[in-house]
């Protein structure tokens, strides 16, 4: 099945609490993502260790259930933590860092490293047979090619492709937008 691939940079998700701490206001769309309701904001943040800091860190909206800072080896060791790879929204050992704006600053254990994944709608993960977690084979051709694994993510507002963090876009070379097989 050929396969949209998508990069997913650092970004933060917030609850409604921690963005009203950090902010005092809902968020501003930036621009729509493909994943259905799902927005880049105008908003960013400054996340922080005793080791190191990331500024503008973007916040993906809209707001979760769950504080979660997502992103790439290359970002963790500018901040000297070692977090572990998890779905997006597992937060189990995730690793304690600040997140801060000038209006105020929360603390928490909320870094991870977000693992590969393709979207999938329920419709869609039904045409191709596929269950949620299924182990799946992303092939990139081109200038480096190679085989990642990735994980099948099924959800409601799922648009089908794959996200990757800039690391690994960066490692086979790829571009947003371009195209891989994944087969099972």
């Amino acid at each position: 099945m050929e396969v949209k691939i998508n990069i997913s940079a650092r970004h933060v998700h917030l609850t409604k609490e921690a963005l009203d701490i950090l902010f005092g206001h809902e968020l501003h769309v930036r621009n729509m993502l493909n994943q259905v309701g799902q927005f880049a904001s105008v908003e960013t943040v400054r996340v922080k260790t005793k080791d190191g800091v990331i500024d503008n860190v973007r916040v993906i909206g809209p707001v979760r259930k769950y504080n979660q800072v997502e992103l790439a080896k290359s970002d963790v060791r500018r901040l000297g933590i070692n977090p572990p790879v998890r779905k997006s929204g597992v937060l189990n050992d995730a690793e304690l860092v600040t997140i801060e704006t000038d209006k105020g600053s929360i603390t928490g254990n909320f870094a991870i490293i977000a693992d590969r994944h393709v979207h999938f709608s329920p419709s869609d993960a039904l045409k191709y047979g596929i269950v949620d977690d299924q182990i799946l084979h992303l092939d990139i051709k081109g200038v480096k090619p190679g085989t990642i694994i990735v994980k099948a993510k099924i959800t409601d507002y799922g648009f089908y492709e794959a996200h990757l963090d800039t690391d690994d876009a960066n490692a086979f070379l790829i571009t947003p937008g371009d195209i891989g097989e994944l087969r099972k």
